[in-house]
């Protein structure tokens, strides 16, 4: 595969698993209520996600440092909403 390919994979993939999350904090925003997400869910996932940009600073992956940057941010805020609408 091209180097070409292999980078707009790279940049789909990022823009699709970063995009998925704006319905559900829209969700959240709009009903003041998160009872239906799960606060350890999340937390592990944002630890996860956190690991990823590292990842992707140590080897300078683009596409996995700005899809896992945002994705963090998006993450973190619905923790944050989960936290507030108890």
């Amino acid at each position: 595969m091209n180097t070409g390919l292999i980078d707009l994979l790279g940049w789909l993939a990022a823009i699709l698993t970063t995009v998925a999350f704006f319905p559900q904090l829209l969700k959240i925003w709009r009903s003041k209520s998160a009872k239906d997400v799960s606060l350890v869910m999340m937390i592990t996932f944002s630890i996860g996600v956190f690991l990823w940009l590292v990842y992707g600073l140590a080897i300078q992956a683009l596409p996995v440092v700005i899809a896992n940057l945002v994705t963090l941010i998006l993450a973190l805020l619905i923790i944050i909403l989960k936290i507030k609408y108890r």
